[in-house]
């Protein structure tokens, strides 16, 4: 390389020494002079260019080579854990640990790959790595007091890791953000949510983790009733709802035990509530309370059940502007 900018120096200096020899006869020595550099010159960069050719750049074409295998080893290993991932149709926690080791490892392997590339490669074009290395450490020094998040992302990272927080695929909410994981590396989480937004959650904010995909959830809802019906026929009515929900052919593999009617839990002003529960997988529990408001409304409207009504109420009165000040107390005399 270094032969090659000489070539070009020279062969700038001969083509302005040509031009001043067609002004000046008298330089035809130095013209001459030039041209045995030249040559020699050119004689130097042959020998450079052949000696790359033979020596170093089947170093170079090893080290790309050996660089696509490991990348193809890690794509291979990457791809077969979503498949095993895939598979894993009744086990959906070992399914997101797998996605979640395969997405560490690629991007992990990856970043150890290029940095030994990296180190191969520079003393191939005679760039010496003793003073990189020893400014890096001195600039490492001065950047760690700045990267303390970094190093902070990538430790929390192993523990969530370690610990089986959560996995990709899991609802979770981290930071002040719900979402589905869709990603996890060492340093980020990438959190998407009912709307399509997509958050990317440095792991030294994740202080606590709160999984929504784990072994069950409990759809809940409170029913709210006029506390003039009786509260026994109330419970018989939602018992029968809850258990006709229970019993839905839609809801057999997602309801995993029976109603629990847990009675009067709530009693505010002229409104009684009700809450019924129902044991669902996780994650599945929005469906079932779709479906068990539509059956409470269908069977209060049936049986002429009344829904409660707050204490808090608002009363408006109609005032009529014509009338006479002693009859509307409101208007003015």
């Amino acid at each position: 390389m270094v032969a090659f900018s000489n070539f070009i120096g020279y062969l700038s200096a001969w083509f302005t020494l040509l031009n001043m020899t067609f002004a000046n006869p008298a330089l035809t020595d130095t013209v001459a002079s030039q041209e045995n550099s030249l040559k020699d010159l050119g004689r130097g960069f042959h020998h450079d260019l052949i000696n790359f050719l033979h020596h170093d750049a089947p170093k170079l074409i090893f080290i790309l080579i050996m660089a696509f295998v490991l990348q193809r080893f890690v794509v291979f290993f990457v791809k077969r854990m979503r498949r095993l991932a895939e598979r894993q149709v009744g086990n959906s926690q070992r399914a997101a640990q797998l996605r979640t080791l395969a997405s560490i490892l690629r991007a992990s392997s990856y970043a150890v790959i290029g940095f030994i590339v990296l180190l191969q490669v520079l003393p191939i074009f005679n760039i010496d790595l003793k003073p990189l290395l020893a400014s890096a450490g001195v600039v490492g020094l001065g950047i760690s007091f700045g990267a303390q998040s970094i190093f902070k992302d990538m430790l929390n990272g192993v523990f969530i890791f370690i610990e089986d927080q959560f996995n990709v695929g899991d609802v979770v909410q981290v930071a002040g953000l719900k979402g589905t994981v869709e990603d996890m590396s060492l340093r980020t989480t990438t959190l998407r949510d009912g709307d399509g937004t997509q958050y990317f959650v440095p792991n030294s904010q994740i202080a606590t983790v709160s999984n929504l995909s784990r072994e069950y959830s409990v759809a809940s809802l409170p029913v709210s009733v006029d506390a003039s019906v009786d509260p026994d026929r109330v419970m018989e009515i939602l018992r029968k709802v809850a258990g006709e929900v229970r019993n839905d052919s839609a809801f057999a593999q997602v309801i995993i035990a029976d109603p629990d009617i847990l009675g009067v839990d709530k009693i505010n002003g002229h409104e009684v509530v009700y809450p019924v529960n129902l044991r669902v997988r996780a994650n599945q529990k929005d469906p079932v309370l779709r479906a068990l408001r539509r059956r409470v409304l269908i069977a209060f409207e049936h049986e002429g059940i009344p829904l409660g009504v707050s204490s808090t109420v608002v009363l408006q009165q109609k005032l009529d502007p014509t009338a006479p000040p002693s009859i509307n107390p409101l208007v003015g005399s």
